[in-house]
């Protein structure tokens, strides 16, 4: 029962970090569009 407990947090805790990850890739490119749009003026 104690391992199904700590598979259960060890998921959740991958899930967080990668949603973490991915909302930073998705800033990241809106940061960078950004600026290229303002370099082409």
């Amino acid at each position: 029962m104690a391992f199904l407990g700590a598979l259960i947090q060890t998921l959740f805790k991958m899930i967080v970090v990668g949603a973490v990850a991915f909302g930073g890739i998705i800033v990241g490119k809106k940061l960078r569009e950004r600026k290229d749009a303002k370099d082409a003026e």
